[in-house]
C-alpha cells in the first residue's frame, strides 16, 4: 500500500480540528449548566449536530451528561421527587427504547431537531404562564415523559416537553432544581440504552473523555460566574441562540 503524506497530513488536521471543537462545545454546554442549572444536552447537541451525526453527537453526550446531572440530583428532596416523578421517567424510558427510528437518516432527524430547538427557544422567551399541574402530576407526567422519550429517540434533545411540565408542578427553586438533575439523568441513561448500552457510547473513547472534561470545566467556571451575571438577561442570551440554532438546522438539512 502506497502511503500518501499529505492524506495523514490532511487527517491529522481533521482530528485536531475535532478535538478542539468538541473541547469548545462541551466547555460551553457546561458553562451554560453551571449558570442556569440545565442546558448542557441541548447546547451540545444543537452545536455538533451542525457538523455530525446525531447519533454520534448524542453518543458524545452520553458520560458529560450523565455525570454532570448525577451532581444535580442530591437534595432533602429526593424521597418526595422520586415518588412524584417515577410515573414521567418511566414512560420516558419506555418511549426512548421502543420509538422506532426516523425513516430517511440525518435530514429529517435534523429537521426535528430544529424544530425542538426552534419551539423550546421561543417557549423560553415568551415565558408563557403555565398551568398548574400538581393536582394531577402522574397523568401529566406520563405524557410528558412519552413524548419526551420519543424527542429524545430522534434528536438526542430531551427538554421538551419535560423542562414545561417540571415547572408545571410549581415545585420551589432548590427542589426544581433537584427535579430537573434527577429527570435529565433518566433520560441520560435512557438515551444510553437507546445507544445499545454505555458502552456503544463510546465511554471512555478520547472524544467522550475530552467531552467530559470540557463539561466538567464549564460547569466549574458556570457556576462561579453566576452571582456575577444577570441570570435573567444570560438565560435569554441562551434561549436566542436556541432560536438561531433551531433555525439554521431547520434551514440546513
Amino acid at each position: 500500500m502506497i502511503h500518501n503524506p499529505a492524506v495523514a497530513t490532511d487527517h491529522v488536521g481533521m482530528i485536531t480540528w475535532e478535538f478542539i471543537a468538541i473541547g469548545a462545545v462541551f466547555g460551553l454546554a457546561g458553562s451554560v449548566k453551571g449558570v442556569t442549572g440545565m442546558g448542557l444536552p441541548t447546547v451540545a447537541i444543537s452545536l455538533l449536530g451542525l457538523w455530525m451525526p446525531l447519533g454520534q453527537a448524542a453518543a458524545l453526550l452520553v458520560w458529560p451528561s450523565l455525570v454532570t446531572n448525577l451532581a444535580q440530583c442530591w437534595g432533602r428532596d429526593a424521597p418526595r421527587l422520586l415518588r412524584l416523578l417515577w410515573p414521567m421517567g418511566l414512560l420516558l424510558v419506555a418511549a426512548a427504547v421502543v420509538t422506532p427510528p426516523l425513516p430517511a437518516t440525518g435530514a429529517s432527524g435534523r429537521g426535528i431537531l430544529g424544530g425542538v430547538l426552534l419551539a423550546y427557544g421561543l417557549w423560553g422567551l415568551v415565558r408563557p404562564a403555565l398551568p398548574d399541574l400538581s393536582r394531577r402530576p402522574w397523568f401529566w407526567g406520563m405524557a410528558a415523559g412519552a413524548l419526551t422519550g420519543a424527542v429524545t429517540a430522534w434528536t438526542g434533545v430531551f427538554v421538551m416537553p419535560l423542562v414545561p411540565y417540571l415547572q408545571a408542578l410549581k415545585l420551589d427553586k432548590e427542589a426544581l432544581v433537584q427535579a430537573l438533575g434527577m429527570s435529565f439523568t433518566v433520560a441520560t441513561l435512557a438515551l444510553a440504552w437507546r445507544l445499545h448500552g454505555l458502552a456503544a457510547a463510546g465511554a471512555w473513547q478520547w472524544p467522550s473523555v475530552w467531552a467530559l472534561f470540557a463539561a466538567w470545566t464549564g460547569l466549574w467556571c458556570g457556576a462561579r460566574l453566576r452571582a456575577r451575571l444577570n441570570g435573567r438577561a444570560f438565560q435569554r442570551g441562551v434561549f436566542l441562540s436556541f432560536v438561531l440554532l433551531g433555525a439554521i438546522n431547520l434551514w440546513w438539512r
